[in-house]
């Protein structure tokens, strides 16, 4: 079986339509794209219209909310109070362990996964992002990543979009992901900025969603990325978010 790990965003979507046009085979059996049911309203909108344009299924997995599992309070044996920080907060130390690309996108992909073992996933990461390559979750898996073979960047990848009269994919990540750029936060839409501001007013004391460790609505977001701040994303990710 070849499954594509669609992440929805610019390359895996990339990736599934090249396959569609018969310039990456062979034709995938399926793509799965592991929903946090945290994204913003622009990537479950391109998803739709994307499924509409592939020859194969899209099937959707999920392990449940992300935001509401991060906020539910739970108890421990000895009766303590505790938050599961799923998402890499900003804390007295520095970031949180990320916790959601794991329990959220692996996890639930692998689960269906296991039916058709061995399998082998199409990862949508690009040459420029080649050091993302990571080991598979599973013995019984290949990882393949088709771009980095064909050496196609990202920018080819808007290129291609372009040539075949697609519109631009998305940026895949959830509403409230830490490694958002400044650049990010300011573009996501007013409702969804307000839900984020929410949400970290909800975490415990001390976490916040900006490195700055200030309360989110009251951040200046001025580009550091453009004068040389690196974006941690990329360095963090497992291959599996903002593909």
């Amino acid at each position: 079986m070849n499954i594509i790990s669609l992440g929805a965003g610019v390359q895996s979507s990339t990736m599934a339509l090249m396959a569609a046009h018969g310039e990456i085979t062979p034709m995938p059996d399926a793509a799965i794209f592991a929903d946090t049911q945290a994204e913003p309203e622009a990537v479950y909108e391109w998803l739709d219209w994307l499924k509409k344009q592939l020859p194969f299924p899209v099937i959707r997995v999920s392990k449940g909310n992300l935001q509401r599992e991060t906020l539910r309070q739970r108890t421990s044996k000895k009766g303590r109070n505790y938050y599961k920080l799923y998402v890499p907060s900003y804390g007295e130390n520095g970031p949180m362990p990320r916790k959601c690309t794991t329990d959220f996108k692996l996890v639930p992909l692998y689960a269906h996964l296991r039916q058709w073992r061995p399998v082998t996933i199409w990862i949508g990461i690009s040459l420029d992002e080649a050091y993302r390559m990571k080991e598979p979750f599973r013995k019984w898996v290949i990882n393949r990543y088709p771009l980095v073979d064909l050496r196609i960047r990202r920018s080819d990848c808007l290129l291609w979009m372009e040539r075949a009269g697609y519109p631009k994919p998305p940026r895949s990540a959830c509403i409230f992901c830490p490694y958002h750029s400044d650049q990010e936060w300011r573009d996501l839409p007013s409702s969804e900025f307000a839900q984020a501001v929410e949400f970290e007013r909800q975490l415990p004391a001390g976490e916040f969603l900006h490195r700055k460790r200030v309360p989110l609505d009251q951040v200046d977001f001025s580009t550091d990325e453009d004068r040389g701040q690196l974006n941690m994303f990329n360095n963090e990710c497992e291959g599996m978010c903002g593909v």
